[in-house]
């Protein structure tokens, strides 16, 4: 036994001496938790933030100056007043993406009770923002006009109005949660890379026939493998979280980090049990790549990282029970964004614990067959 425990830890120290020689993966590990990680926290194609506008208050009244007000940052640079031809000219040389026409005596005919029309233009080709910014405005409009009305109208009110409280991310910054899910995404796609590259790097560079006549066995060459690449993605989400996520992007953590942290232990259990049966499926770093992106997105996609499971097929719930990726953002998620503790993820980690048992027994009898 001591003999076994010796033999793995020596050649993962070799599999951690390996990669830090390997200048393309360690580029790879850190632009993945780093640079990758606030990309994705803070482009976020869906939100509306410092869309250029410009407005036309015909109207010059109480209600217009109430509406221009209420377009500010972040969503909206400070709206710049014009007229007809120099909204047309705007829209013609891409300087806004929105504009709005406020026309004569709208304040007039909002209080005998019509419904004036306010245009609103949109450059289209600023596809990112045109449609979600469309919505923002409707909204904003609609909400400053119903303040005015109510201090003109008092039996105006509804007799019943819903308050809405924002939990967990009570500011709706969409980045918080895109970091978080990206850290989440880097884990499994770098350690299922890592450890099945590092068995093809054995094969092609004919290392692997060394460790055959050496007395160690498939399960101490996959062990190793195992611990050495789970331990630099492990040490790499942790540093991620601490310094990006919370440093640099100034996102709380409302969990303890080393549940988080013991949970992405277990799901790395799995993850690199995958990458091993990966290396012995493909005979090449081009097809390991390949099998990587197939395995992949389905895993990111619906896993319930990107929409909830509960909006899915019945069938594809069930499926997707099997796969680590599904316990691990539900754990993530968890502990990260609510505070969960182990009393509540319990079942994710004894989850991760059985599905990691069944992957690296299945991929050990892989190796073994590879090896012989």
């Amino acid at each position: 036994m001591i003999r076994s425990l010796s033999n793995i830890l020596q050649l993962g120290i070799k599999e951690l001496r390996t990669l830090a020689r390997d200048p393309a993966m360690v580029i790879l590990i850190v632009y993945a938790f780093t640079v990758s990680v606030h990309a994705t926290a803070t482009s976020e194609p869906e939100t509306l933030h410092r869309a250029t506008i410009a407005i036309v208050d015909e109207d010059h009244s109480p209600v217009s100056r109430r509406i221009i007000d209420a377009f500010q940052e972040p969503f909206f640079v400070t709206p710049v007043l014009t007229d007809h031809a120099g909204m047309d000219e705007g829209m013609d040389k891409g300087r806004f993406t929105f504009t709005v026409n406020i026309p004569v005596n709208y304040q007039r005919d909002l209080l005998k009770g019509e419904a004036p029309a306010i245009q609103l233009n949109v450059d289209a080709t600023q596809v990112s923002q045109a449609f979600t910014g469309a919505g923002y405005i409707q909204q904003i409009v609609q909400e400053e006009v119903a303040a005015f009305l109510a201090g003109h109208r008092p039996d105006s009110r509804m007799p019943v109005q819903a308050v809405v409280r924002a939990v967990y991310n009570p500011n709706l910054d969409p980045s918080w949660f895109g970091a978080v899910n990206a850290v989440i995404d880097q884990i499994t796609m770098l350690s299922i890379i890592l450890t099945g590259a590092a068995l093809i790097r054995e094969r092609e560079h004919g290392t692997i026939e060394h460790l055959l006549v050496m007395p160690v066995t498939p399960f101490e060459i996959m062990a190793a493998k195992v611990w050495s690449m789970g331990l630099v993605v492990l040490a790499a989400a942790g540093i991620s979280l601490r310094f990006v996520v919370e440093s640099w992007l100034a996102i709380p953590i409302s969990g303890s980090l080393a549940l988080f942290l013991f949970g992405t232990a277990l799901h790395l259990f799995a993850t690199t049990s995958m990458g091993i049966f990966f290396g012995t499926v493909a005979r090449s770093m081009p097809q390991l790549g390949l099998l990587v992106i197939l395995v992949l997105i389905p895993l990111q996609m619906l896993s319930g990282g990107v929409t909830p499971r509960e909006s899915m097929p019945l069938l594809i719930q069930y499926i997707m029970v099997l796969a680590p990726t599904t316990h691990f953002v539900e754990l993530g998620q968890g502990i990260l964004f609510r505070g969960a503790g182990l009393t509540i993820v319990w079942p994710q980690l004894v989850a991760l614990l059985a599905i990691g048992s069944v992957f690296f027994g299945y991929s050990l009898s892989r190796l073994r067959q590879s090896l012989r």
